[in-house]
């Protein structure tokens, strides 16, 4: 929706660019009653056309598994960095080398241990113990979740107002 040029001090731009490409609107209500209710959800969305997208992804959730608090300060970071690692700049470097750039950001602006996060990230050159190839790294499964959602199986289409509720008093705390 267009902003009135009246009310342009309403726009909070967060990149350097006075245009930025994408805008995300909050309608928000000073008197809202839900105030201290509301929270914001970061969905890492990994995009396949840039192959680095998903070395940056999962430095993201190596941090999450490590230091869950560090995760809103480093996704900053990957922000104030995320030119280092456009297809340009990766494009002739090995993987593992782009993991550890990761890792040594990690370090540098969370202050995380290089070494431990590095662990999460790197993809061996061998097969693990059980002889397989291909099976990823210590955030696989978590990426794996964040691209696929989970499941919920229990629910059916022919719910009733009853099962919904049910569920709900279950499922949500």
């Amino acid at each position: 929706m267009a902003l009135n040029p009246k009310f342009a001090g309403q726009r909070f731009v967060a990149a350097t660019s006075a245009q930025p490409l994408h805008t995300l609107e909050f309608f928000l209500d000073y008197v809202c009653p839900y105030a201290d209710r509301v929270q914001f959800i970061f969905r890492q969305q990994i995009q396949p056309w840039h192959p680095s997208s998903t070395l940056v992804h999962e430095a993201g959730v190596a941090v999450l598994q490590t230091a869950p608090d560090r995760f809103w300060p480093f996704s900053k970071a990957l922000f104030d960095k995320q030119t280092e690692y456009f297809d340009e700049n990766v494009v002739g470097e090995p993987r593992n080398k782009t993991y550890q750039r990761l890792a040594q950001l990690a370090s540098s602006s969370v202050g995380l241990d290089e070494k431990q996060i590095y662990s999460l990230l790197e993809i061996s050159d061998k097969p693990n113990s059980e002889g397989n190839l291909n099976v990823g790294n210590k955030v696989t499964n978590d990426i794996k979740l964040l691209v696929k959602g989970v499941p919920e199986n229990s629910i059916s289409s022919s719910f009733t107002k009853d099962d919904w509720e049910q569920w709900l008093k279950k499922n949500i705390v």
